[in-house]
């Protein structure tokens, strides 16, 4: 019998099953079950050998020297880039003008509609962001590892199989990111479809020019572009949260000891059916 998951209450999954169910598609398999595919048989004996691995590191007869690790510059460095990314992708985008002057005379220095409504200037926007999420968010990871590498053998094996789950996974999650524009592009067209049919049911003439304004198909569609990037960083940011949290609960026995990590309030950003 399907069972509920914690990883339901991702806010990644909800806003695609959202979505799905608006088009009147039916999710293909629970996101657990999903997850549970990702490991084959000889991932899980890589990823066995690689415990053991990390266990004889550890070994009594292998000296290490141990440092305090710095749970506090790690939680300022988590809070830092998060709050950063958050406001990188929930800055509104720029007007889009078109290439040239159209046959109606719209001038190229001026914001046009019609070029907004375009999938390709906005999945152009999305992949740049992404790329930059990637970069910052692994960059963070990095360094959340390297902190807590200089600590306690616990430490030291969370770190160590951080590393080795990222690179063992990275491929398969990869592959899930680059899946999303598909999703955002049906989004759009979903949103436009139903704007199209409220019109005609109505009897009423269309205006490109009220399209972005709010209560507009193309403004709902802006805000379920930043909310499927804010949905998207929740998820990059899981596996960092729990090492800083790993980080924070050692330092009881360290001199940086620092509070449990408090969220930092996000952008309401609702979706418009």
């Amino acid at each position: 019998m399907y069972q509920h998951h914690k990883l339901n209450s991702s806010r990644l999954v909800l806003l695609l099953k959202q979505w799905a169910h608006a088009q009147g598609v039916q999710p293909r398999l629970d996101v657990a079950e999903q997850l549970s595919q990702w490991l084959s048989t000889v991932d899980a004996v890589a990823l066995s050998r690689a415990l053991h691995a990390l266990e004889s590191t550890d070994s009594p007869a292998i000296p290490h020297k141990q440092h305090p690790v710095d749970s506090r510059a790690l939680q300022a460095a988590f809070q830092s880039t998060r709050a950063e990314l958050v406001e990188l992708v929930t800055v509104p985008p720029a007007p889009v003008k078109p290439g040239r002057q159209r046959a109606d005379n719209t001038s190229p220095d001026q914001p046009d509609p019609q070029a907004a409504a375009e999938f390709a200037v906005h999945v152009a926007r999305y992949l740049a962001l992404h790329k930059q999420l990637d970069a910052r968010v692994a960059a963070l990871r990095l360094q959340l590892r390297q902190g807590l590498s200089v600590g306690p053998p616990g430490l030291r094996r969370l770190a160590a199989l951080d590393a080795v789950l990222q690179q063992m996974l990275g491929a398969r999650e990869q592959r899930l990111w680059a899946s999303l524009p598909g999703h955002l592009e049906r989004r759009m067209a979903q949103l436009r479809t139903a704007h199209e049919q409220h019109l005609k049911a109505a009897g009423r003439d269309d205006d490109p020019h009220r399209w972005s304004l709010p209560g507009g198909w193309l403004h709902a569609f802006e805000r379920d572009l930043q909310a499927l990037l804010l949905a998207e960083l929740q998820v990059r940011l899981e596996p960092l949260a729990g090492l800083l949290e790993a980080a924070q609960n050692d330092a009881p026995c360290s001199t940086h000891s620092a509070p449990k990590t408090r969220k930092t309030p996000e952008p309401e950003t609702g979706m418009i059916e």
